[in-house]
């Protein structure tokens, strides 16, 4: 198992290793005096893992309250937020419980925010179940729901008491969402790493993956750490994201996964960027290569035009500006806050 420490506003550990569900309770014991604990979940990953964390939690003593919700993006809406208030009201929930998200990026960010803003803040613990929220959601902070107008629009800074990632269960993933997960592991590599991209590249990542995943949580803990309210340089994280968003969005958050949104942003992004010679000749070429093994899209249906109004909806816009993230190569990123009208120049509208 490897520890990685974030030292934000709230200092907690992230937990990574084989194993770890069954040994939950003690873990999430170490970190609150609470009695009662709300397990927040959706129906598949309930079907999988709840047992397993109910059990590890009683037996460290905690009472037990569980709510589940269907699985999908289309549940991180204002509807299904109300029905977890609802749930923890009836549970009676206080401030001194402690609130568990079981699940991917969906029930992560959602339930994140549900303890950010239920009795004005009540502590809550990640455990997520997909590569995707392991190397990525569940570390930060960040919480939100969507609203139909855009992605993670109403959200709050949440910092959780602990995160544990148990590989293990990684191995019930489809090779779909083991996909999804990578579009944000190759990000970590673009943006920081060329060490990581290359190990991406060249590697059999099932041989590494503890260690990769260990290596993704650190870049994005030491990013946090340095600008935990996304001011500055966590803007980084958003590489791929401007445009992968609008795709989330044009598709209605339903006919293309954010792993893959993001893949196909970065892609398009990245090319543009060689095309004005903002990038590195040939970072394309290998940015592609990488996508397209671990089964990731680099383009979609809709055009730039189609897919430019719903970039600007996106919570990255400042007035009459918007910040996109480039790689100048493969592990060097930069962030520029560039006009609307310089935007369209940009996407060649």
């Amino acid at each position: 198992m490897q520890t990685i420490t974030v030292n934000a506003s709230l200092c907690y550990d992230i937990y990574v290793g084989r194993g770890l569900l069954s040994g939950c309770g003690d873990t999430i014991r170490s970190v609150t005096k609470a009695k009662k604990a709300a397990i927040v979940t959706d129906d598949i990953v309930a079907g999988l893992y709840l047992d397993k964390v109910v059990n590890s939690l009683k037996n460290s003593g905690f009472e037990i309250v569980t709510f589940s919700f269907p699985n999908g993006e289309a549940s991180k809406c204002s509807r299904i937020l109300m029905e977890v208030y609802d749930f923890l009201v009836d549970s009676e929930i206080t401030r001194s419980d402690v609130i568990i998200a079981l699940g991917g990026g969906v029930v992560g960010d959602l339930t994140g925010f549900a303890a950010a803003s239920y009795l004005r803040g009540v502590d809550f613990v990640q455990i997520p179940t997909t590569l995707l929220a392991q190397v990525d959601s569940s570390v930060g902070g960040k919480t939100a729901i969507d609203l139909p107008s855009g992605k993670n629009l109403v959200g709050a800074f949440k910092q959780p008491k602990c995160v544990i990632c148990d590989i293990d269960v990684l191995s019930t993933l489809s090779n779909e969402f083991f996909a999804d997960g990578m579009g944000e592991v190759i990000k970590y590599g673009m943006i920081k790493s060329a060490s990581l991209f290359q190990k991406l590249s060249n590697e059999n990542i099932h041989d590494c993956l503890e260690d990769v995943i260990a290596e993704c949580i650190s870049i994005k803990r030491d990013v946090v750490e340095a600008d935990e309210f996304d001011k500055g340089d966590r803007m980084l994280l958003n590489f791929g994201h401007t445009l992968g968003h609008a795709i989330e969005k044009y598709f209605n958050f339903t006919g293309i996964s954010h792993g893959k949104a993001i893949g196909v942003g970065m892609s398009v992004f990245t090319g543009l960027a060689e095309q004005k010679n903002l990038c590195k000749a040939g970072t394309l070429d290998r940015l592609n290569a990488c996508l397209k093994k671990y089964a990731l899209p680099i383009s979609v249906e809709p055009s730039i035009g189609e897919l430019a109004k719903f970039c600007l909806s996106d919570k990255k816009r400042e007035s009459d500006f918007i910040n996109i993230v480039l790689c100048k190569d493969i592990g060097e990123s930069y962030f520029t806050k560039i006009s609307i009208a310089d935007f369209y120049k940009f996407l060649n509208i």
